[in-house]
């Protein structure tokens, strides 16, 4: 989202983090700007029962973490590498010089935040009120529009594994897996090789 080399005017650094390491915990005081160089980072937490909520996946190119870090709030998830990756991370007081030096990157910044809260309040909805079918078909679409799924004669080749898209909707695996075959047989969704199209 914002050029590599600006980043590292201001002093961001590049660190690796292998699959499964934490970025960052649930209850940290943000202290850094996190963007994604290669790889796939998922911010989530867990209910009383142990079960995981993914509150959003990120990947190349794309920021995370940024409200609480605004806010100077503890964060209310964990930042977990789903893959090997490459991270950004800015110190906050360079990250703000860097905003309020560059007006185009805040609005930038400003147009990220409101397309997330917007997708948390549409998610909201779908999760309180709509069928499996409905929810997940909203996820697809979304991660179309904005996780740039990669198109090939098949169609979109939708990314998310059956546990994510479970995670992000609040069904369990077993719910998300039957509403994909059923999608599959209505002609909406296609499943080649085990994976899954649009």
């Amino acid at each position: 989202m914002i050029a590599i080399d600006l980043l590292e005017k201001y002093g961001a650094l590049k660190k690796f983090f292998a699959k499964n390491e934490t970025v960052f915990e649930e209850g940290n005081i943000p202290t850094h700007y996190y963007q994604i160089v290669y790889g796939e980072i998922k911010m989530s937490n867990y209910n009383d029962d142990a079960r995981e909520f993914i509150q959003g996946i990120f990947y190349k190119e794309q920021s995370f973490g940024e409200p609480p870090l605004f806010l100077n709030q503890k964060y209310p998830a964990n930042a977990i590498a789903v893959e090997d990756s490459e991270v950004l991370l800015l110190p906050k007081d360079s990250f703000m010089k860097l905003l309020e030096e560059n007006s185009a990157i805040s609005i930038k910044i400003i147009e990220n935040l409101a397309q997330r809260l917007y997708y948390k309040s549409v998610m909201a909805a779908e999760m309180s009120t709509q069928e499996p079918e409905h929810r997940v078909l909203k996820l697809i679409d979304h991660g179309i529009a904005y996780f740039n799924f990669k198109k090939d004669e098949n169609g979109y080749l939708i990314s998310f594994t059956r546990q994510q898209i479970g995670d992000l909707t609040g069904l369990r695996v077993e719910t998300v897996i039957r509403t994909i075959k059923a999608l599959e047989k209505k002609g909406v969704l296609k499943i080649i090789n085990r994976k899954v199209y649009r």
